[in-house]
């Protein structure tokens, strides 16, 4: 016991280098800080420096000619407005679908993936993928087209059928329904790739050892894939809900938040209030809120699909 806590408090004194010690580790490297400097320095301009300035106009408005410090204002008027909550619905709506739907659909393309030879496995990696190296914008001009009322894909399909024509886009019934079929339907191609890198990664002896016990493969996948994979699954999650959250290019590109305000997106509507509607101040404290609600989401997601190790 009494060795165990010299060990310890000697590991301690190790963990805790003096001031000079760090300093000379660092000249030491010096040539690698010099390499990461352009990045940090990137970093601070574009990153650092712009995220504490927006949280800083948060409590001001914002004048051309000189800012005014007006306190909370700006976040009572977040949480007053209307259009706040209901794009804060729309994109939670928006969330709770194409989430689960793009992580489950990956998992299973994966499974499915797995199976296959090295070279129908690099094909299928490669089709898959490919959607996450487009340009949403070309994939948002497609599927608006897909969707236009008078020759789009949906309405010749449903033609064939004798069903009328519907304004996917131009209606509120349906307008943000189809964005969230066409955000379904555009296969996660970053979480197929992981998924299977993960897969890859699990001793095949696991499954010897169960096989030998008489699980079945659906056992296999229930009691041993599922598990294994569920720190790939928490990033994923967590990437794709980021991700929802600040949907925007399909808004902008299809249907500019409309009909009404039934497609408005809360990244959407602070674009607007910023750039149309010059009320800068305000569009930071809008921001500010998006980055609380996405940071309370994320701990929710760490606490339920955290590993044990």
């Amino acid at each position: 016991m009494n060795e165990n806590r010299l060990q310890g408090t000697k590991n301690a004194k190790k963990s805790h280098k003096k001031p000079n010690t760090v300093w000379r580790d660092m000249k030491k490297n010096y040539s690698a800080y010099l390499f990461l400097l352009p990045k940090l320095i990137l970093f601070v301009l574009f990153v650092a420096f712009p995220v504490v300035w927006a949280i800083v106009l948060s409590f001001q408005k914002y004048r051309f000619n000189g800012s005014i410090f007006i306190g909370l204002d700006n976040y009572i008027a977040v949480f007053n407005s209307e259009a706040f909550s209901i794009a804060l619905k729309n994109t939670l709506l928006f969330t709770v679908v194409t989430v689960p739907f793009s992580v489950i659909s990956a998992l299973v393309i994966s499974v499915m993936i797995f199976g296959l030879g090295k070279i129908s496995q690099s094909f299928f990696r490669s089709a898959f993928y490919l959607p996450s190296v487009t340009s949403m914008v070309i994939i948002a001009m497609v599927w608006r087209w897909m969707y236009n009322y008078d020759f789009g894909l949906f309405n010749y399909f449903l033609s064939w059928f004798g069903v009328e024509p519907i304004n996917w886009l131009g209606q509120s019934a349906t307008a943000l329904w189809a964005l969230i079929i066409m955000s379904c339907l555009i296969p996660f191609g970053t979480g197929i790739i992981m998924y299977l890198a993960s897969m890859g990664s699990i001793s095949q002896s696991l499954y010897e050892a169960a096989r030998i016990d008489g699980a079945n493969s659906l056992k296999q996948f229930f009691h041993i894939t599922i598990p294994l994979l569920k720190p790939t699954t928490l990033y994923l999650v967590l990437l794709s809900t980021i991700g929802s959250f600040q949907v925007f290019t399909q808004i902008i590109m299809m249907t500019g938040g409309g009909p009404g305000s039934s497609t408005e997106t809360l990244v959407h509507l602070i674009y607007k209030t910023g750039f149309r509607d010059f009320e800068y101040g305000l569009a930071s404290a809008q921001a500010v809120v998006l980055f609380v609600i996405i940071l309370i989401f994320s701990i929710i997601q760490f606490r339920v699909l955290r590993h044990d190790e």
